[in-house]
């Protein structure tokens, strides 16, 4: 990696136009394309600096989301432009944040995300001091939202099922970041997303899901605006959520 050592971009933007095929049934970016923007601007960042999936992979090494945050004031509508910026916080090169602006240059929406660097063949985190030359590319800029809450198991509430299937998992083959989000997103009916907006979602990752297999969803929405959530298999979780949800009225005051 000596060609790229010393390769400086704290921060790394890029510019998309929302077109119809992309929105929700409310006329927004979905959630789910949200988050698919977050690791995709992240992907590019890496790769800007060298780390990403070309050189990792030489080392049988790469990333893997492990916790994702997402703060909206409002989300972008149809035939709107917006851009997705990213910066890293912190030494340890884990913590990713982003900021999504509108044409006029205001934040509609910020993310945390937690990321690891794990060697495919045992599954298990690799040391990123080795990862040292980019210490020039931490950004002392800071995120505007809370970190993480602590995601608690999931003892009540109602219960769905669901099995995985092709189009769920990614070239890891397993089942793939969105396709959760989506599974989660699905446990509400439409009108819930008419009446209110998904202002925070928080996911954390705890293990892998696989072709075929067959999970039971938690939902824990004994307060309606602000529920709890486990994707689990054979009794195990292996995804954690919450969803925050605000009156649109709210947002719109």
């Amino acid at each position: 990696m000596d060609d790229i050592e010393g390769k400086q971009v704290k921060e790394f933007s890029k510019t998309y136009f929302l077109t119809a095929g992309e929105c929700n049934p409310q006329g927004e970016m979905p959630l789910q394309l949200v988050v698919a923007r977050i690791i995709e601007i992240s992907t590019l960042h890496a790769n800007a600096w060298g780390v990403g999936y070309d050189n990792l992979i030489k080392r049988n090494e790469g990333w893997v989301l492990s916790r994702v945050t997402v703060e909206m004031k409002r989300y972008p509508t149809i035939n709107e432009s917006y851009t997705v910026t990213t910066w890293i916080e912190g030494r340890h090169f884990s913590q990713r944040n982003v900021a999504i602006t509108d044409a006029g240059g205001e934040v509609v929406g910020e993310a945390r995300t937690v990321w690891m660097a794990i060697n495919f063949a045992t599954r298990e985190g690799v040391d990123i001091s080795q990862l040292s030359y980019i210490n020039g590319n931490v950004s002392s800029r800071r995120s505007g939202i809370e970190p993480q809450s602590r995601l608690r198991p999931v003892t009540q509430g109602r219960t769905a099922t669901h099995t995985f299937r092709y189009v769920d998992c990614d070239f890891n083959r397993h089942v793939n970041t969105v396709r959760y989000l989506e599974l989660l997103m699905n446990q509400f009916a439409m009108q819930k997303y008419d009446h209110s907006m998904l202002k925070r979602m928080e996911i954390a990752f705890l293990r892998e899901t696989h072709y075929a297999d067959t999970a039971t969803v938690h939902i824990d929405d004994t307060d309606p605006d602000d529920c709890k959530m486990s994707i689990d298999v054979d009794g195990a979780s292996h995804c954690k959520a919450r969803f925050v949800f605000v009156p649109r009225a709210e947002k719109e005051s």
